[in-house]
This record gives C-alpha cells, structure tokens and sequence, in this order.
C-alpha cells in the first residue's frame, strides 16, 4: 500500500458503493458509528437475558440445523460456539485475496453492527484492530452453496478470533495467535450465539459479487473506450449515436452509453475527414454499441442496487429484536439476491468481451474495415494482429460457458433441513475469471483499433481518444512487424482492468459517478 492512509466512518445500513469500492482498493481503516455501538449493547443485553431466564431459544442454547431440537445447557454453551467454529472450518482451494478479504470482514462487522446478532461489542472491535492493522483471515474460496450462509469460509474467517490456524499479514501467513497479539488481544472465548453470528450471512458471496461488479464496471468503461477506438479506426459514423435515436427507445443506459460515446468523439478530424464517404450503416457491433453496452449497463446498475443493500444487511439467524426482546429465526442467510445479481454481472461481462471482439474482427477485415489485413503494412510476411484475435476468440468462448447461471442450481444439504440453496458463491466466484477473459478481449481490441487510428495519420482524433491512444501507447508499441505480442496482450488486460477513466466514462459507473443505483 502506498500514501496515505483513508479513515472510513461505518454507520451500518447506509454504507454506499463507494466506501465498499474504496475498501476493496485498499489503503483505508474503518471506524463504527457510536449509533451501531449502541444497538449492538441492546442485543446483546437480550442475549444475555434470555440465557439468564433458562429459555430454549433457537441458536442461543440449542444445536444447529438439524440438531436445533437439542437443548444445550448453559455449561457448555462456550463448548458449543467454538465447536461450530472449528467444525464448519471445511473449505478447499486458494485463498480468497487480500482485497475480497477486506470487504469480508467489513461487511462483517456492518452485518453484525446492525444490532441484530447479539454479540459483544469487543468481538467486533476485535475485527476492526485486525482490519486496521492489515491482518487478514485465511479464507478458502471454495466450500460454500450461499445458503445458511457462507458458513465454511465465515468459519475460517473466524478461526482467527478464537487463536486457531494462521492469518496473512504483509503478504506472510503467520500463526493466529501472532497475529492477535500484534494488537493486543488474545483469543476469545465465544460468547452465547456469537459462533453462530459470525458464520451465518452472506458476506463471502456478497464481497466476491462486489469484486465482479466492480471489475466488471472497469471493464464496462474499457470497453466503452475500445469501442470509441474502433469507431474511429473505420471511419465509421456518429449518426447512430445521435441522442434522438435513443430518447426515441427510451433505455436509460442506452442514452447513457451514446451520450458518452458522442462526448468522446466530438471534435475528431478524422470524423470529419468521412462526412461524405457514402457508407450507409456500419455493422452493429459498432452501430449497435448503445443498445449493447446501455443494457450491460443497466445489468450492473441493478446488480449495484442489490449488493449495495446486502452488503449492509443483517442476514445471520436467528435475529434479535431488541425493543421487544423476542429472537425470530428466518432465511436471511439465503444469498438468493446476490446469486441473482452475480448471474446478471456475469451476463454483462461476458457481452462486452463478446462484443468487443466483433469489433476486433471486423478491424482485421480489410473488406469491412478499409485497414491493411490484419492492421499490418507487409502483410504475409507478417501475421500482424492475426492470432490476437484467436486469443480473444477463445477468451469471449470461455465466458459464454461461465455465463451460465449459477443461480438455477441446488443440493440441499444438513439432512434436507436446508433443502434449496442459492449456489451464490460459486456464481460470484466465476466473475473473476470472467472478468480477466473479458478485459483481455477488450485491451486486444483497443491495441488493434491505436493500430487502425495510426494508419490515419496525421488526422487526429479528438483530445480524449488521442489521450487514450497515447496511454496505450505508453505499454505497447506500433506493430511496425510481427514481434512477441503475449507480454502486450497482458499489458493490455491490465489497461483494461484500471479504474482511471474519462469523467465521460466514470460517471457512469455505479459505484463511481452519478449513474443513480436508488
């Protein structure tokens, strides 16, 4: 991390997209709002009535799931928290990285801040020192069907409060204990339904759907851009962008999506180099980009409104309801919402790859496109940006695939008590890789279309697509002949998958601009 450091004022229930991204990005501590501090006593002093009076309620002095009919007596209720704990710690595979760590346990901490849950405040305090101090839970990324919760990889992210496993801090897995220590605390003892707190919800899934949404809206404004440059590198036409067109339809994010087009381009002497070339329509990947891009838009927007509400939701179970002291069990802990959203992500990603690598071939197409075969001046000789395209052939494949909703799929489990699931970690987990496929796509393309632009020296462009050019030139060269173009196409992936844009662009991201996600 570098510079300084941000300080972020959690006020559980109304934490909006941008602190989420900003935590994500890293370089930032977090403080609770002495409101949530309040309420988290109340529910507390609940729970702690309750277990005083002797009755048997659900998750406080019970077992859990199928075993909820078995009362636990108050002795061993500190047996019964900490073997959840370490029971359910089951995961599989990688761990999660450090930036879906951070919105983990800080959507944890607004989760149980809510005043729903029970818990101590110390137990929360506990994960902020952590958090501010960059240690981080081990968290496997595979163990969880979204439903319950995200119960094996909350377990693991807890492993850590109670001394047990290690934790990750500087990049270096370190003991538990280690990592307690390097602020000052020991491990707890689990408190009445505070296991249970901290392993139901839907923070995992949620946290990995905000790490789609917000590399899928890089992607989105990449892709924008990629576009804008492809437009360009064919002299195609504006005419489809004029504003009339779209307010005709109605589409929010299509009038959206010209209106920012149109603002990239305006100015262009190679616009109006064309103005009477004759040509009639261009094809739609570039005609069409409104109508595309405007509809992945409105997948994120709504995608945005729904992570933003769960990642400030109290979705453990039971919840208390201190005010009248009762304990109600239900279903928060079902990622239904976050499956959904994450499957409406993935549906956006994967078109902005596949559009884009429409555009990336009808560059290549000298017939279409007016530009040397495959964007190379001694062509046959050199293959130029040939198999580029194959490679983003492959990549907008692969996500037609991992577009597949994960949300369709159940198997139940705990002896058919808990009989459909959402599958949503999974379907938040996959956007990952759909997102690297799909910005790979896009850089390729915008590599190609600074490629087609150059050919049309010395007309230039207006200033924000010759900046553009100029920043794609600052990592990759002019293919004057063929030269190993894999550590460009990285090079590329990576200027896709940056979040500094024009304000064109970034005001329309959700959790970035002025685009409304309300």
């Amino acid at each position: 991390m570098s510079g300084s450091t941000q300080v972020l004022h959690l006020v559980p229930g109304n934490v909006d997209l941008a602190t989420l991204r900003a935590i994500y990005q890293g370089n930032v501590t977090l403080s609770l709002d002495d409101g949530a501090r309040q309420a988290v006593a109340e529910a507390q002093r609940t729970v702690d009535a309750i277990v005083a009076s002797g009755s048997v309620v659900y998750g406080i002095n019970t077992g859990f799931g199928k075993l909820a009919q078995t009362q636990i007596p108050a002795s061993r209720l500190a047996d019964l928290q900490r073997n959840l704990v370490l029971s359910h710690s089951v995961g599989l595979g990688n761990l999660l990285p450090d930036n879906v760590t951070r919105l983990v346990v800080a959507s944890k901490v607004i989760s149980l801040s809510r005043g729903h849950s029970g818990v101590r405040i110390e137990l929360i305090d506990a994960l902020l020192a952590l958090f501010n101090a960059g240690i981080m839970p081990c968290i496997p990324e595979k163990g969880s069907v979204g439903a319950s919760g995200d119960l094996a990889p909350l377990a693991h992210m807890s492993l850590m409060l109670l001394g047990e496993g290690q934790v990750r801090f500087k990049g270096e897995l370190i003991a538990a204990t280690d990592g307690l220590a390097k602020v000052g605390l020991t491990p707890f003892v689990l408190g009445p339904k505070e296991g249970l707190a901290l392993l139901n919800g839907t923070q995992v899934s949620t946290a990995l759907a905000l790490r789609g949404l917000f590399e899928a809206e890089n992607l989105f404004a990449a892709g924008l851009l990629a576009g804008a440059l492809s437009l360009e590198a064919i002299k195609g036409s504006l005419k489809p962008f004029d504003a009339r067109i779209h307010q005709a339809r109605g589409q929010h994010g299509q009038i959206a999506v010209a209106a920012a087009i149109t603002s990239l381009i305006e100015g262009s002497e190679i616009l109006g180099s064309h103005t009477h070339c004759g040509r009639v329509q261009d094809p739609y990947s570039i005609r069409c980009v409104p109508q595309v891009m405007g509809a992945c838009l409105d997948n994120l927007s709504h995608a945005a409104r729904v992570l933003q509400i769960e990642a400030n939701a109290a979705s453990d179970n039971p919840l208390v309801f201190s005010e009248t002291g009762d304990v109600i069990s239900g279903g928060n802990f079902h990622a239904e919402p976050v499956a959904f959203a994450a499957d409406i992500i993935a549906l956006a990603v994967a078109e902005v790859g596949a559009i884009s690598e429409r555009r990336l071939a009808l560059l290549l197409d000298t017939g279409l496109s007016g530009l040397p075969p495959f964007l190379v001046r001694d062509g046959g000789v050199n293959s130029g940006f040939m198999i580029a395209q194959v490679t983003a052939a492959a990549l907008a494949s692969e996500n037609k695939s991992l577009a597949h909703p994960g949300s369709v799929d159940s198997l139940p489990t705990s002896a058919n008590q808990e009989d459909h699931v959402s599958m949503a970690t999974y379907a938040a987990r996959r956007l990952g890789d759909m997102c690297f496929n799909s910005a790979a796509v896009v850089g390729i393309e915008a590599m190609a279309a600074a490629q087609g632009i150059e050919f049309h020296r010395p007309l230039q462009s207006s200033a924000p697509i010759e900046q553009a050019i100029g920043r794609i030139r600052e990592r990759v060269a002019f293919l004057e002949e063929d030269r190993l173009l894999a550590p460009d196409i990285e090079a590329m992936r990576q200027w896709a998958s940056r979040c500094d844009w024009p304000e064109a662009l970034t005001a329309l991201l959700p959790s970035m601009g002025t685009y409304s996600v309300k």
